[in-house]
């Protein structure tokens, strides 16, 4: 049985990934500028990453009696290349951070396979923050 603080983290985590694959994929759409062409591609790859991570947290999520959230986090798309990614770069710190105190919290509670799926995702939101970080250098 899990706890209501896990299950809750859990869902702001659904939140959080539905807001990135929503942000992302505007990002994709409403690009611009010969710097924009070179990232656009970049939005769409990690946005679809990030619905993935959503459909995975929520299935956990379920399957340990939550209800999943349908509402995404606050989205932020930004008003050109450099806000974009300084508002993606916030979104995966703010990623990060949760998704270590989720693994913090199932391992507490003796729940090793929750423990495990937040490993491998947030090997991949510290991937999409280098991307970023990477990508802001030059925007």
């Amino acid at each position: 049985m899990s706890s209501k603080e896990l299950l809750d983290l859990l869902n702001k985590a659904v939140a959080r990934e539905l807001q990135v694959s929503i942000q992302y994929m505007w990002q994709h759409v409403q690009w611009s500028g010969v710097k924009g062409y070179a990232v656009h591609d970049e939005f769409k790859s990690i946005g679809i990453v990030e619905m993935k991570h959503a459909e995975k947290i929520a299935e956990r999520l379920f399957y340990l009696g939550g209800k999943p959230t349908t509402e995404p986090a606050p989205i932020t798309v930004g008003e050109n290349l450099k806000d974009m990614l300084k508002e993606d770069i916030k979104a995966e710190e703010t990623a990060i951070n949760l998704y270590k105190e989720i693994i913090e919290v199932a391992e507490k509670e003796g729940d090793v396979t929750t423990a495990h799926l937040f490993r491998g995702i947030l090997e991949q939101e510290e991937e999409h923050h280098d991307v970023f970080t990477t990508l802001i250098e030059d925007a």
